[in-house]
């Protein structure tokens, strides 16, 4: 092959290089064709299935887009999440960030029951979550991603590390980026990743102290908007009322748009998690701006720092198992 052949070589090879949304893990390779020849009906039935069950409650979105934050975070995207308690496992569906509040379990139940029909012991339960986040998103309104697949299901759970790992919606700013940086993410993904509370609902026990006893003091948290907070009260007491529901967005509550980031910019952020955004770093103030004033830049970095998030410490190749029911590990492992 002659110099100038070769240098053409080299450079066709990395003209294409980004059209491949490869990720290299520690065991092998994750990429979007993974099931193409085992599974060419795959993405078609989550999608189906997720579609059915937005369109019933359009709240699952939100719901099936935090089990898989929930399950990444914690030994990463590997579906422990979504192990129920059996001999030597205790669930993360017990853990503090999970208990009351982790839902659509049911959802994966019946697409992993339709995949085992259509092509048995091929997908991970992983590869489910991973593909419902996005297609939870795109059916709120969001953007599309190409998702790499080839994640493996662990066979372990971790009580402690759900308990720990996940950011809690009263943590200081700093612990919550901590956290984030802990996984590979940086602060861009933070404020990009925070920016799903633009669809689904928090409990009233994740933003009382802010109504009513923010510091210690007996004192509400002052960057919170008083009308807003007032507005709070009503349904969300001094005492009771723990899961009583409000919107994350109360201005396109179940629409994946920049809403979120113009309410933080009006000191209207429900949880402590979500004003800290605003009020506790330059940078991502900066960010909030920027998003709040171009949804397109928004949903960009959301497709990115979700890609990134779906690529914490996945099992690959012969690590891990593909599990016949997406709640117990096989029985023959």
């Amino acid at each position: 092959m002659t110099q100038s052949a070769s240098i053409l070589v080299i450079a066709t090879l990395v003209a294409f290089a980004p059209l491949c949304l490869c990720s290299k893990t520690s065991g092998g390779y994750l990429y979007p064709q993974f099931y193409d020849h085992s599974c060419p009906k795959a993405k078609e039935i989550v999608y189906s299935i997720v579609a059915k069950a937005v369109a019933k409650e359009a709240r699952m979105a939100a719901s099936l887009v935090r089990v898989h934050f929930h399950d990444c975070f914690v030994k990463g995207c590997d579906a422990s999440i979504l192990l129920d308690s059996s001999g030597s496992i205790v669930s993360e569906k017990n853990s503090n960030p999970n208990r009351n509040s982790a839902r659509g379990f049911e959802v994966i139940d019946e697409i992993k029951s339709a995949l085992e029909k259509e092509c048995p012991h091929t997908v991970s339960c992983a590869d489910i979550l991973t593909l419902a986040a996005r297609d939870s998103t795109v059916l709120s309104g969001g953007p599309t991603w190409e998702v790499p697949l080839g994640r493996r299901d662990s066979k372990s759970a971790s009580l402690s590390g759900s308990n720990n790992n996940i950011p809690a919606p009263n943590n200081t700013f700093q612990t919550i980026l901590t956290k984030f940086k802990v996984q590979g993410l940086n602060i861009v993904d933070l404020v990009a990743l925070s920016g799903s509370h633009t669809i689904g609902d928090a409990r009233c026990t994740s933003f009382r102290q802010r109504l009513y006893n923010q510091s210690g003091n007996g004192q509400p948290d002052f960057t919170l908007d008083q009308a807003y907070a007032n507005q709070l009260r009503n349904g969300c007491p001094r005492s009771g009322g723990d899961q009583n529901l409000f919107f994350l967005d109360f201005v396109t509550p179940t629409k994946f748009d920049n809403s979120y980031f113009k309410n933080l910019l009006a000191s209207k952020g429900l949880l402590n998690s979500d004003q800290v955004l605003v009020t506790k770093s330059a940078v991502s103030l900066e960010l909030v701006k920027q998003y709040a004033q171009n949804d397109q830049l928004f949903f960009e970095q959301f497709a990115k720092s979700m890609l990134k998030m779906g690529n914490i410490s996945p099992l690959t190749g012969s690590s891990g198992e593909i599990r016949n029911n997406c709640r117990k590990i096989n029985s023959y492992s």
